[in-house]
């Protein structure tokens, strides 16, 4: 009796899953050690942070390829809430981040608000992103030197760095750029992204071997590795200081995060559901919250790293997870030992890397609003506390919206030729007298667009004396209440003058609209012809009673 055979393609998947999970959990220990120390935290919340959101990342997303682990805007924004660093007990105060963070993603996966995302101005995001890879290399400075410059914030204290050569310990400089060194020349080679826990290792080793005791270490830190992560409960009084930059983790954790899913889709060849991907963000982050693991997101480098590897499916992630689990139960008396600067040149090495050129000099092309947009944003973000900056390019990205539409409001005049061809031309500066212009508007009429609409309507003279005015609005299903009493405005005008307004192609949902805004106690109701289905009917019907209308006043 011949024993169980797997299919040969489990067997070869699961194969690639292990080579794939054992380069993405072994590169992610020193990862995630630089990633604590980057967000001013214990390493081990930053390595914890990513063992457990890794691991249920990897389980509950939609994208099989994504890697849920802490990244590096998440981890500056981090470095900059003070009620973290305020707390005698830093772990319970990161958990209680972390559960918040993961509330607001878990809400806005079950209420499908992925789509809010497109309102993100790329601009803003150009100028975050850049800005953070600044502040990451600005804030290394001091683990890379030795030295901890005085100052307000990353800029100064980077000023008083460089200005201070003689306060350096150029132990620590060689140590840091002789890893940054390494990294890049071992990634050229065989050892591929291996190569930063390679470059992490033999440069701290240096350090060790050849006795510079200046060189600062992880122990220095009095960090001990020596299991798993403890249980940690969130501490619910420090919530109401913790919800901005929770808002603001799960912001730049669910945009990191959409993009990876529209980047990496599933095994079946199918998009990934960026909804249920923000679910499973938010669910790492409640289990990340009770290991005292710093909050997670959706890692780009990390995910390139899994599918660059030869990852097949979301087990290689998770496989990455036991890796991570084994090391610290069975090396984690040795991550001691790994020098600061090591860290340091290999965070410094993710901000350059961070920072994108080409992708600035795509948005300085396109036009003076986004340089404006893209340069307050990247100043904002190196001046200001990051929590604060990224709301601040939500807020701009909203307001350059409704600029950029309320502009975008552009009214035609439909005229029918001799021949029967319907042209679309500007409209008449005046409305003339007896006669019929009908009016089509195109672009979004919410309440920024009112003005400019009213402004393109023709004008109401005296001369204006029984002529009707037809808008049709087929397409629109929502006026609001600005738009509606320009509407109201528009019909007194021409009512004052002997004239009338009639609005066609009405969607049913637009009639109380009309109604409650007092529009057809202006007009009458006869004055509101409703659409269907056939594309014109409305229009026809309004034509024919406008000329009898006009026709019943021969004067």
């Amino acid at each position: 009796m011949s024993g169980l055979r797997l299919p040969a393609r489990f067997t070869r998947d699961l194969k690639q899953d292990a080579q794939a999970g054992l380069v993405l959990g072994v590169q992610s220990v020193p990862d995630g050690l630089a990633t604590g120390i980057l967000a001013g935290l214990s390493p081990l919340n930053g390595l914890y942070g990513y063992l457990v959101g890794t691991l249920v990342g990897a389980a509950v997303t939609s994208s099989a390829f994504m890697v849920v682990q802490g990244t590096g805007a998440m981890a500056m924004i981090i470095a900059d809430v003070p009620a973290l660093h305020a707390m005698d007990d830093q772990s319970q105060a990161v958990a209680t981040l972390a559960v918040l963070t993961g509330a607001v993603m878990l809400a806005a996966g079950f209420l499908k608000l992925g789509s809010l995302l497109r309102f993100v101005s790329n601009a803003v995001l150009v100028g975050f992103m850049n800005a953070v890879g600044v502040n990451i290399i600005l804030g290394q400075l001091s683990n890379l030197t030795g030295y901890a410059a005085p100052g307000a914030n990353r800029v100064i204290r980077a000023i008083n760095t460089v200005l201070s050569p003689a306060s350096l310990d150029w132990r620590s400089v060689i140590i840091g750029a002789a890893t940054i060194a390494l990294i890049v020349l071992l990634e050229r080679t065989v050892v591929g992204s291996m190569g930063l826990v390679v470059a992490v290792i033999a440069t701290s080793a240096m350090a060790a071997v050849l006795g510079w005791t200046t060189v600062a270490t992880l122990n220095d830190l009095g960090v001990e590795l020596q299991g798993l992560p403890p249980i940690t409960l969130p501490a619910w009084d420090l919530a109401p200081q913790l919800l901005v930059p929770a808002a603001s983790l799960a912001f730049v954790g669910l945009v990191q995060g959409a993009g990876i899913s529209a980047m990496y889709g599933r095994p079946d060849g199918q998009r990934a559901d960026a909804s249920r991907d923000f679910i499973g963000q938010g669910a790492a982050n409640a289990a990340v919250a009770f290991t005292g693991g710093m909050p997670v997101g959706g890692s780009a480098s990390a995910s390139a790293i899994n599918a660059a590897a030869g990852a097949r499916s979301r087990v290689a992630p998770m496989i990455a997870a036991l890796v991570m689990a084994v090391v610290v139960l069975v090396f984690g008396s040795a991550v001691g030992y790994l020098a600061m600067p090591a860290l340091a040149g290999l965070l410094i090495l993710v901000g350059f890397r961070t920072i994108k050129p080409a992708d600035i000099k795509a948005v300085w092309r396109t036009g003076t609003v986004q340089r404006a947009v893209l340069g307050v944003t990247f100043v904002l973000t190196m001046v200001v506390p990051l929590q604060y900056a990224v709301l601040v390019g939500v807020g701009v990205s909203v307001v350059l919206h409704v600029v950029q539409q309320s502009n975008k409001v552009v009214i035609k005049q439909r005229v029918s030729t001799d021949t029967g061809d319907v042209l679309e031309v500007d409209p008449v500066a005046v409305v003339p007298p007896r006669e019929t212009v009908v009016l089509q508007p195109y672009g979004s009429l919410f309440f920024a667009s009112a003005p400019v609409f009213e402004a393109a309507l023709p004008r109401v003279e005296a001369s204006s004396r029984r002529s009707v005015v037809i808008l049709r609005l087929r397409g629109h299903t929502d006026l609001g209440t600005t738009f509606v009493d320009v509407l109201v405005r528009y019909a007194g005008e021409l009512d004052a003058v002997g004239s009338r307004l009639m609005i066609v192609s009405v969607d049913a949902r637009v009639m109380p609209q009309l109604r409650a805004g007092g529009v057809i106690d202006v007009i009458g109701p006869d004055s509101v012809f409703e659409g269907d289905a056939r594309v014109g009917a409305a229009l026809a019907r309004a034509r024919t009673e406008a000329q009898d209308w006009i026709a019943r006043d021969p004067a």
